[in-house]
């Protein structure tokens, strides 16, 4: 695969049709094909197929389901890497499934860890046990899920990865900790990071006010839309330049160690 040194990015900030997976997926192609053909990498928001649901039964698929198909044929045409999280069953359990559709039909996934309490999305899911570190046009991509964000050792930059992201359904009256809380995990890993959450109002009628973001390796706001409205923010992330920050000021060389018990 080609290396990049620049990797250009969609933010698909979007309503999303409660627990519908066939018209979500035609709203998001619809989208997607809009964008232009230059786009490395897509980022849909959190079970962007069904809204955050706990009713899995019927709506949750199989890794060979029409969803990754739907993807896997997007992700070939516009020759863009896609992803975004939706409910998959495997082994009599249940996940929230981030995946990572890579142009070549090559998927990577990462099951959340964090499971949303609040909501008892613990009793309903499996929680996944491992972070992920995707390699993708030589960037390394770390990818995590809504609730992950509160929690920073999960996200300490450990790997050295380029670009930590989140996708997300989080609700407008907390939307202030979604804000300092990625502009945090930005600083304190010296990493370019963006989170991408959903607009609208879902059956269970929690809002959802976007606050779709890119922050660079100092915190610096790249690209942010906070007004509510489906919109797909595009970003060009330059890792030769992070890697002259990372290198001036050297924080990450004092990180401390740590193991998870």
């Amino acid at each position: 695969m080609k290396t990049n040194n620049k990797l250009k990015v969609a933010l698909i900030q979007s309503d999303l049709v409660w627990e519908n997976p066939t018209e979500n997926r035609k709203n998001f192609e619809v989208k997607i094909n809009k964008l232009g053909s230059d786009i490395d990498l897509i980022i849909l928001p959190e079970m962007f197929t069904t809204g955050f649901t706990m009713q899995v039964s019927n709506l949750a698929e199989t890794m060979g389901g029409k969803t990754i198909a739907w993807i896997q044929q997007l992700a070939a045409k516009k020759k863009s890497a896609i992803t975004g999280s939706i409910i998959i069953t495997e082994n009599g359990n249940y996940f929230n499934r981030l995946l990572f559709v890579h142009p070549c039909g090559k998927i990577d996934f990462y099951d959340k860890k964090h499971l949303f309490t609040l909501a008892n999305e613990h009793k309903t899911f499996s929680p996944g046990n491992k972070r992920i570190l995707i390699n993708y046009k030589g960037w390394k991509i770390s990818p995590l899920i809504c609730y992950d964000l509160r929690f920073p050792t999960w996200a300490r930059n450990t790997d050295n990865y380029d670009l930590l992201l989140y996708v997300a359904s989080w609700p407008t009256p907390r939307v202030e900790a979604w804000n300092s809380l990625l502009k945090s995990r930005a600083i304190e890993n010296m990493s370019y990071t963006i989170g991408v959450n959903r607009v609208g109002t879902d059956a269970n009628g929690y809002e959802y006010n976007g606050n779709s973001v890119a922050y660079d390796v100092l915190g610096n706001c790249l690209e942010k839309n906070d007004n509510g409205q489906e919109i797909s923010l595009i970003i060009e992330l330059d890792k030769e330049n992070q890697n002259k920050v990372r290198t001036k000021f050297g924080f990450l060389e004092d990180r401390d160690l740590f193991t998870f018990q």
